[in-house]
């Protein structure tokens, strides 16, 4: 496998809504794409680094020039026999694990698809549709996330995930339990919390809730175990897990119970499946987590889902929650709280090319 052609896009794509998390608002998408191409086949990559580093310290700044100045000059013409190779020319650059994955898993659709199999069945995948949550955002008032968890509940979600954040927890929390007694819920702070807020969120043990994504510093794993002690509710790390060793360390120490895999933010698929392969190994649950993808990183996200660990629906809602238009055909749709698995060659799905084109704001060409 030798990649001859490599065009790095960022795209706008218009949100259906805005979407609150405690650190801010998002209105619009900045996406970028990746495109390798070997011998006229092309594999198909997602950068998921946001616009401001309120998430991670990548953005979409940061990763523009790793990627066109250090990173993709190497990947151009190395010569490989598998995704795993391709990756292996951009291993020296530390960190930057957002930029490096929309290399490898653009690397592994490719692959797939020059040896003629679905991307699930190239990563080891096991089910035919995979179940799926929707997130909702910080909404402005109780009547209107009421409003939009009735919506999602009559669509058919598998559970539905409220962001949360001090001052919109509790008594927010406790009026949608009592309206919606049996809803699978789950909630995500985004780093919000301190553990000084311990007692407050011991108090949402009384709420029946799957778990509590994220509630103290990305980097904390000692405060973490310290609050899970404290649960009923199991801790559910996103943020704070990037590679193996960080599950390793969480899992020795305690620092939560539920572990949420994105593959864009671990470094890709190889990550993905060695954080997944140590959680299955010490009966942790695990489950695919979302970052606005466009349908690209959305097969990606679905592909992933299938392997055999992901036991908790994953945050890979329909195309139509999030964009107005996918830049795929067909674009993803759930039904009866499941999306069904692409069979076709790699993501399986095409690219609307004349919509990308359209939507392209830069475009790199090696």
């Amino acid at each position: 496998m030798k990649i001859d052609r490599i065009e790095l896009r960022e795209v706008r794509m218009q949100l259906t809504e805005p979407f609150e998390i405690s650190s801010g608002v998002a209105y619009d998408r900045r996406v970028m794409v990746l495109a390798l191409t070997c011998d006229g086949v092309t594999g198909w990559g997602e950068c998921v680094a946001g616009e401001f580093p309120d998430y991670s310290y990548e953005t979409i700044q940061t990763a523009w020039p790793m990627l066109t100045e250090l990173m993709l000059p190497k990947v151009l013409g190395a010569e490989a026999s598998t995704a795993a190779g391709v990756s292996e020319s951009i291993q020296w650059v530390r960190g930057h694990r957002m930029a490096k994955a929309s290399i490898e898993m653009a690397a592994h659709d490719l692959e797939a698809k020059l040896n003629g199999v679905s991307l699930a069945k190239h990563l080891g995948g096991v089910r035919e549709a995979v179940p799926v949550g929707v997130s909702i955002g910080l909404q402005p008032n109780d009547e209107a996330l009421h409003e939009k968890v009735a919506g999602f509940v009559e669509e058919g979600y598998s559970r539905i995930k409220i962001k949360i954040k001090p001052g919109r927890d509790i008594e927010m929390l406790t009026g949608l339990r009592e309206k919606f007694p049996d809803v699978p819920f789950m909630v995500d702070a985004n780093s919000a919390y301190t553990l000084a807020d311990a007692p407050r969120l011991k108090a949402l043990d009384a709420l029946d809730l799957m778990m509590i994504e994220q509630p103290l510093a990305h980097d904390d794993y000692l405060d973490h175990a310290r609050l899970q002690k404290t649960l009923d509710t199991p801790v559910c790390l996103d943020e704070s897990i990037r590679s193996v060793r960080d599950t390793e360390l969480a899992i020795e120490i305690g620092a939560g119970r539920i572990i949420n895999i994105k593959p864009g933010r671990v470094g890709g698929f190889a990550s993905s499946k060695a954080i997944h392969d140590v959680c299955v190994a010490n009966d942790m649950p695990v489950w695919c987590g979302g970052m606005l993808e466009s349908g690209v990183g959305r097969a990606h996200n679905v592909a992933l889902a299938t392997l055999p660990g992901f036991s908790l629906p994953g945050d890979i809602s329909s195309s139509r929650r999030y964009w107005h238009e996918d830049i795929v055909d067909p674009e993803f749709v759930m039904a009866d709280g499941e999306m069904a698995v692409p069979t076709g060659l790699g993501i399986g799905v095409e690219i609307k090319t004349e919509l990308l084109e359209d939507r392209t704001v830069r475009k790199a060409t090696f």
